[in-house]
């Protein structure tokens, strides 16, 4: 009997890439500029081609037409998360570090003022307009400097008088584990003005946001900077092969001068790694029209009201939206404790607090996004007044919503207890008072942007209040995380201090925080 053949198709096989195995194919790829690699992977939506078949296909000439049409024109800007960028920012301010990080989907790492003696990496000199206001503000700088190598070598010689090395650590490594110690002192003496240097990974949609950021800020070297970011993204980037490369072109060029004039032209090309999608970022409107009614709509409420204490952490407690709105969109305009301001939000009546939410959005344009003020609804909402050498390091909790206020002396200063016990807290108190003195004189140069450059004065001592806006998730990983023994005692302060305000407010999940006793000893020796 023959056997029977069915006529009905047989359904498709899977492929294995092993006898038994997936036909699940995984690789990496190397070697895609931004731009084409963004591309590639878009094409999934819309080709069955495989990534290598649309990688072998696209150029440049058609990733610019795809991206023109399809992130431009019809604004499918997610395509532009899937290219990303590399760059790095050398010799800004430290001030205008904390404006380029200030980003949620931001990725990067800053030179640290542990392990690095910032006292040879000179300073950002805004314009005054003034040649004496710039005199003036130069031996402002210079004068913390010189405090800061003090503070430095001094706090070094009393760590080491207190902290015998043991007898199986070398020297180097000793004297290395102290030093950073002491810059973790010292660095309360550096200005915002210092340089600072950074690296900073992101997608092309978080740059274009951030240059349209950077080109609306009140300080002109942030503004410089988001210019400067734009370019460096349309123009040709830094090739770190570039040199061996160029020597192998040259043997190529001497066995077959034609196949060297190819190879020149494949491996030494130009490459420009978003010239598309960063183009059109320019200042946001949105964002300085806002600014600008918000600061008048805070003066007008506060109306030179003073600022009253506020603890090093505070908990806040929960209330309707739209007062957490109002008082959240104004927060980031003043210098008032939260508590504060929304002591008078409630007091104006609901009709005002309508108006202060319509600020937030009266200008904002068919492509703008909500502000992060109107990031609202948190359960845990902490007020934070602390130094801003300390607050650097809580920034990088991005996974947090944080709403800063400005910089400013008004909060006064914080000191490390081993300026007294090295005995230098009369010279080290003398240079807050002086820094202060001379951010207020400053201030008042008479320049467009006299408020903003004077703040370039103001040492990393002094405090800084900021909004953090988190789940318990995020309380429980910064509260476990900051309050290590190898961490600065500034953060770890205020660490603690969240894990403790949660407990008093939630005392059966407190069990939950594996946080470290700040109260504890801490052997200066381990990192």
């Amino acid at each position: 009997m023959s056997e029977v053949i069915s006529a009905e198709p047989m359904p498709p096989q899977p492929i294995s890439t092993s006898a038994g195995g997936p036909s699940v194919e995984v690789f990496a790829i190397y070697g895609a500029e931004p731009e084409i690699q963004a591309y590639a992977m878009a094409k999934y939506s819309r080709s069955s081609l495989s990534m290598k078949e649309s990688l072998r296909e696209i150029t440049t000439q058609k990733a610019e037409k795809f991206l023109n049409t399809f992130y431009f024109q019809y604004g499918h800007r997610s395509i532009a998360d899937l290219a990303h960028i590399a760059l790095a920012i050398e010799r800004l301010s430290i001030l205008a570090a904390i404006v380029v990080a200030d980003e949620q989907r931001w990725d990067g790492q800053e030179r640290s003022t542990r392990y690095q003696d910032f006292r040879k990496s000179g300073y950002y000199t805004p314009n005054f307009e003034n040649a004496g206001a710039t005199a003036f503000y130069s031996e402002a700088i210079r004068s913390l400097f010189t405090v800061y190598e003090e503070v430095s070598q001094k706090s070094f010689e009393y760590l080491a008088s207190i902290t015998p090395r043991p007898a199986d650590m070398k020297n180097d490594a000793y004297e290395r584990t102290l030093r950073a110690r002491a810059f973790d002192i010292s660095r309360y003496l550096l200005p915002l003005a210092t340089n600072t240097s950074l690296g900073e990974i992101v997608n092309a949609r978080t740059l274009e946001t951030q240059v349209g950021h950077l080109l609306s800020q009140p300080h002109r070297e942030v503004r410089e900077l988001g210019a400067l970011l734009k370019k460096a993204a349309t123009s040709p980037a830094y090739n770190a092969n570039e040199d061996s490369l160029r020597a192998l072109v040259e043997r190529i060029r001497e066995v077959a001068p034609e196949l060297g004039d190819q190879a020149e032209r494949e491996l030494l090309r130009e490459v420009r790694v978003a010239p598309t999608l960063v183009k059109y970022a320019d200042p946001n409107q949105y964002e300085i029209d806002s600014r600008r009614e918000l600061q008048q709509a805070a003066a007008e409420l506060m109306r030179g009201a003073a600022i009253e204490p506020a603890p090093l952490v505070d908990l806040l407690d929960t209330e309707p939206l739209e007062i957490e709105l109002a008082t959240t969109l104004l927060y980031g305009h003043c210098h008032y404790s939260y508590r504060q301001i929304r002591k008078a939000v409630e007091a104006v009546g609901e009709a005002r607090r309508r108006e202060i939410i319509d600020l937030g959005l009266r200008h904002r344009g068919k492509h703008d996004e909500l502000p992060r003020s109107f990031s609202a609804g948190q359960e845990f909402r902490f007020d934070i007044l602390m130094d801003i050498g300390g607050f650097r390091d809580m920034h990088r909790h991005r996974r947090c919503v944080q709403i800063m206020q400005d910089f400013t002396t008004a909060h006064g200063y914080d000191a490390p207890p081993e300026v007294e016990a090295a005995g230098i807290g009369a010279n080290y108190g003398a240079a807050m008072q002086s820094a202060d003195a001379a951010v207020k004189k400053l201030a008042e140069a008479g320049s467009a942007e006299a408020r903003e450059s004077a703040q370039y004065a103001i040492p990393l001592a002094f405090r800084k209040r900021t909004l953090f806006k988190m789940d318990f998730a995020e309380a429980v990983y910064i509260s476990e995380l900051r309050t290590t023994p190898a961490g600065h005692a500034s953060y770890r302060n205020v660490a603690y201090a969240m894990y403790e305000a949660v407990a008093r407010q939630y005392p059966a999940l407190a069990k939950y925080f594996r946080v470290v006793d700040v109260r504890e000893p801490v052997d200066l020796l381990k990192r």
